[in-house]
């Protein structure tokens, strides 16, 4: 081996040791935002909310849904009286609706829909209050890092220590039950 080659190992087997003795004094945290959300009380009427338009919004669409339905059956029982012409018509009238069903789906539950743009609107302040929270037990508990169980994050296990709920849920001003 030569001399730079040796002098690159022992680098490199330093900043090993440097990084391992780094992620040693690392304190992490986790929480889980659907828990601390479920008891926030203005969660629960805005989740009303989105129900009752949800709910308002799948009406509609089972209402065109019955409409096509009605074509069709309309249709089908009238095909052989019509002219080629109308045939025509009347599948393009059954096209147009399943069309006009699509779009009214994407506009309302699309991923740029109202649904989603109203929910957001709606949690955005709920969701800053709890990061905020988040933010003031992290620094008081002098934490490095901060996950959120919930999400897309996988964390396959954590000791309860670690867990930040109630200290989360205490910092918010809900009333924590002792488990």
């Amino acid at each position: 081996m030569t001399k730079k080659t040796i002098q690159f190992l022992i680098i490199l087997f330093l900043m090993a040791g440097s990084l391992q003795v780094m992620a040693q004094d690392q304190n992490i945290g986790f929480f889980e935002s659907d828990y601390i959300m479920e008891r926030i009380p203005e969660y629960e009427g805005i989740q009303q909310q989105l129900d009752l338009l949800s709910s308002q919004w799948r009406e509609e669409v089972t209402r065109i849904e019955n409409e096509i339905e009605q074509l069709e059956e309309d249709y089908e029982a009238k095909e052989i009286l019509y002219t080629e012409e109308i045939r025509n018509q009347k599948r393009q009238e059954i096209t147009q609706k399943k069309q006009e069903k699509e779009q009214y789906i994407a506009e309302k539950f699309g991923p740029e829909g109202e649904y989603f743009t109203r929910q957001r609107e709606l949690l955005e302040p709920i969701q800053r209050q709890v990061f905020a929270a988040v933010r003031a037990v992290a620094q008081r508990e002098a934490l490095d890092f901060v996950f959120d169980r919930s999400g897309e994050i996988n964390l396959v296990y954590a000791k309860n220590e670690y867990n930040l709920n109630n200290l989360i849920l205490e910092q918010l001003g809900i009333e924590v039950e002792e488990q």
